[in-house]
């Protein structure tokens, strides 16, 4: 690969020195660059590819690190590092001690806010711009925002503000029609046809022209004008109006895959004093044939061949595929049965049910307070809703599942995937945190299954619950294990290895490393498949049997399993092995073990410490 211009760039000072017809090969040999490195380490493919172009016109036009830029989620900011000082430390993205792969404070002085989690921006952006004001300061900032993003209450809460507070917040609108999978929603319908509307902003240029060549006309004539204009906007194109409705100027749409349109449309928004909205179109994938095909496939992709885009995975059944697939035999059976999920219908499996089961499925967007409600809604009038979405997305609803669900006892079952350490993507996608969360509430069941066969029988037992229940499974594949339902009863811990002086209680992904921990020693092994309800007859038989506990979970040791085995056992040492109080940095999930204590060595070694002995 040639990057010599690539290789030019140290910091975006060196865009602007740039003459234009290097422009496109410089967006050329940022595409390569991307397709090889995540090729190899994993990560956000399409989103990047989408924004080259968009990426160099911000730095062309906007003097970072004075002016501050906020990616919305900040998956799409690979193009931002390699621009800003980061090329050389580019190969090391989402490894362990490498970049990040979202926008990161302690990284650059190039990267404004940390960024993980959707519609967050213009919230962001409109702070930084009031203390920007109130320090004195006539820095620009500009939210970069998609329009999945878009489908997020809090986004429309800070336009909301923003438009109020009149200062020239600058809101550059990346619409690629995609989040993860397809866009859903009104909004997306409207935003189609403001897609097609550049000939009325032709016509609106032209009409500005106009009226500023009649110096000599007096105002009102001006005003009877503008107001004639407007009523033309509203009455063609009301869809287009949204915006300023808000108190938004609105330009757009702007061609994302042309620089020098670009820069030109974000010069003329960095000269105006009030807050804009720049509509940009952009394709996710752009300039990848096999992202271009498959943009869902390749948003958050694995290893792949970059000469075929074909993936390196393997074909084994991941654990959203079983639960995908188990949802669908039930519903099958029970007509009450419904899904519900955020823009994810492919990363939580649930594509075949939307396929099969089209009237019972429900993707309501980034919108996870808007899912867990309308979850409630659908189970106050006798559905059995299940509700799937990330565990660290479905933090983001914390308020709507306490009190729209819990408070109501309403049977609503939750599929926390991707719980417990994530891997490359680090701290903002950790899903180690619901545990803690969940037990703050009441009512709600808390499940953690240790195989795929127990994943799906929780999800059997869990759709005949009258109360709420969150069953909290991990990225990727648990153990296939036996396809024995009645192995799984609600409440019940498993006793896998005789009872002892020093005792064992795992649960979920971990037990894996604890039964390998304690396969030749002479200690007890309990599984806790539930966290709450606990089982009362096994901690019984652990008072009178054990002299030391030890707890292995991969959530907060502070907050989860441990603390309540503790507060069970008074008067027995109980010693916690987890996720630390502490953010847990990027890194493949075995090194995010060694890192937390919960390996199979760090097991064993606590158990020969409490007095365990070889058996």
């Amino acid at each position: 690969m040639t990057d010599d211009i690539l290789r030019k760039i140290h910091t975006p000072a060196d865009i602007k020195k740039l003459p234009k017809e290097e422009l496109a090969p410089l967006a050329s040999q940022i595409r390569e660059t991307l397709v090889e490195t995540v090729s190899q380490n994993g990560g956000h493919l399409a989103s990047n590819l989408g924004v080259v172009e968009l990426t160099i016109a911000i730095h062309r036009v906007f003097d970072c690190p004075k002016d501050k830029i906020v990616f919305d989620v900040g998956h799409q900011a690979y193009v931002h590092k390699l621009l800003t000082g980061r090329r050389e430390g580019f190969p090391s993205i989402r490894t362990e001690a490498g970049l990040s792969g979202f926008p990161k404070r302690n990284e650059s002085v190039y990267d404004a806010f940390d960024t993980g989690h959707s519609s967050t921006s213009v919230s962001a952006a409109l702070g930084m711009l009031r203390a920007a004001r109130l320090q004195g300061s006539d820095e620009h900032v500009v939210a970069v925002i998609g329009d999945g993003a878009l489908t997020g209450g809090m986004a429309f809460e800070a336009l909301n503000d923003a438009g109020d507070a009149k200062l020239p917040l600058i809101v550059i609108f990346n619409d690629n029609n995609m989040s993860i999978s397809r866009n859903v929603g009104a909004l997306s319908k409207s935003l189609r046809k403001a897609r097609r509307s550049r000939g009325y902003q032709r016509f609106k240029q032209k009409t500005e022209a106009f009226l500023a060549r009649r110096a000599s006309w007096g105002e009102k004539t001006k005003m009877r004008l503008r107001t004639i204009r407007n009523r033309i906007k509203f009455f063609l194109l009301p869809d287009n109006a949204y915006f300023e409705n808000f108190g938004f100027k609105y330009w757009g749409p702007v061609d994302g895959h042309d620089v020098e349109q670009l820069c030109q449309v974000l010069q003329r928004a960095k000269e105006l004093q009030h807050p804009v909205i720049v509509h940009v179109l952009t394709q996710k994938g752009h300039g990848y044939q096999p992202a271009e095909a498959r943009p869902d496939v390749f948003h958050g992709v694995g290893k792949f061949d970059p000469q075929t885009g074909a993936l390196c995975s393997g074909h084994i059944k991941d654990n959203a595929a079983i639960a995908g697939e188990t949802l669908c035999e039930l519903a099958a059976h029970d007509p009450a049965v419904a899904v519900v999920c955020a823009a994810m219908p492919m990363g939580t499996g649930m594509t075949g049910f939307a396929q099969r089961y089209p009237e019972r499925f429900f993707d309501v967007g980034i919108a996870e307070q808007h899912a867990v409600t309308m979850a409630a809604g659908l189970a106050a009038r006798g559905m059995r809703p299940v509700v799937a979405i990330y565990s660290t997305f479905l933090q983001r609803a914390y308020d709507q599942i306490l009190h729209d669900v819990c408070l109501q006892k309403l049977p609503v079952v939750f599929c926390a995937d991707r719980a417990g350490l994530v891997g490359e993507d680090g701290e903002t996608h950790q899903g180690v945190y619901d545990v803690a969360y969940f037990l703050s509430m009441p009512y709600i069941q808390i499940w953690s299954p240790s195989t795929q066969a127990d994943l799906a029988a929780m999800l059997r037992a869990a759709l005949s619950e009258n109360v709420p229940v969150v069953i909290r499974y991990p990225r990727g594949c648990l153990p296939v294990g036996e396809a024995c339902e009645q192995s799984f009863v609600p409440g019940k811990w498993r006793e896998l290895m005789p009872l002892s002086d020093v005792c064992v209680i795992a649960s979920g992904r971990v037990l894996a490393n604890a039964r390998c921990a304690c396969q030749d020693l002479n200690t007890g092994l309990v599984e806790a498949c539930t966290v709450r309800p606990m089982d009362e007859t096994m901690l019984q038989r652990l008072r009178e049997s054990c002299k030391r506990v030890i707890t292995v979970e991969d959530g907060l040791a502070s907050q989860g399993l441990g603390m309540r085995v503790t507060e069970a056992l008074p008067g027995i040492p109980v010693i916690r092995l987890g996720v630390p109080d502490v953010p847990v940095a990027h890194a493949a999930v075995a090194r995010q073990d060694v890192w937390c204590g919960i390996t199979v060595q760090d097991i064993r070694s606590a158990v020969l410490n409490c007095g365990g002995a070889n058996a």
